[in-house]
């Protein structure tokens, strides 16, 4: 795996191929609400702790007690004023405190840690999504994770007709905004696929779990041959 290098302020096309150079694997899951990320992800880790890894499953924001608290800040409806900095500055500190704490720690040990979002969530939600661009949220997070990149990201692409009849009856602050926020929000998943095919790779998140499970583990065996040993 490449090292991260020492400069702490990347831009965009820093991004592509870093992992965390730590001994475990960091595998992220992205996508918009309702595309099948925790399922395809829970279903990852059994299959993967039948083969013998020891895996940590953990979600963002979230994860530990600190970032649960962030996350009910963050979803509530009741918030829907929130500005955008202030919503990606409380992104952040969820996951500096989630990487400290959680991450980093089961990546020295050797683990594959699954997280159901991570920095590119940010990029798309807040970069694209609220308009802030790019610079500056990777900017924050490389300084708020300590430049610790995923060594994979599985990007579940869903058709909005098909993705929008699987979110919950009463949307959460996010998944209650309007089309044109989400149809940012997709757009910005599309363009850092584009940008970064060596660690962003797409999975067609149409069809039952099991066809969708497939798709996902031919990804992960091909990039990091987990499924061969």
């Amino acid at each position: 795996m490449d090292e991260p290098p020492d400069d702490a302020t990347l831009d965009d096309s820093a991004l592509a191929g870093l992992g965390s150079g730590l001994k475990g694997l960091f595998i992220t899951f992205e996508g918009l609400d309702g595309c099948g990320k925790s399922t395809q992800m829970d279903l990852l880790a059994i299959a993967l702790r039948e083969r013998g890894y020891v895996v940590l499953v953990t979600r963002e924001p979230g994860g530990t007690p600190l970032g649960e608290v962030i996350r009910d800040l963050l979803l509530d409806p009741r918030h829907h004023g929130m500005s955008a900095r202030a919503e990606a500055l409380l992104y952040a500190a969820a996951r500096a405190h989630l990487v400290q704490k959680v991450i980093r720690p089961a990546l020295e040990d050797g683990q594959v840690v699954l997280c159901d979002r991570y920095l590119d969530s940010s990029l798309a939600y807040q970069g694209y999504g609220r308009g802030l661009g790019t610079d500056d949220i990777i900017t924050l997070n490389v300084w708020a994770t300590e430049c610790l990149f995923p060594d994979l990201t599985v990007f579940l692409d869903l058709d909005d007709s098909i993705r929008s009849g699987r979110l919950a009856a009463v949307p959460d602050r996010l998944e209650a905004e309007d089309d044109e926020f989400h149809q940012r929000v997709a757009e910005g998943y599309r363009e850092l696929f584009a940008a970064h095919p060596h660690r962003i790779r797409r999975v067609d998140a149409r069809g039952s779990e099991a066809e969708v499970q497939e798709r996902v583990r031919a990804v992960v065996e091909d990039e990091l041959e987990l499924f061969s040993h």
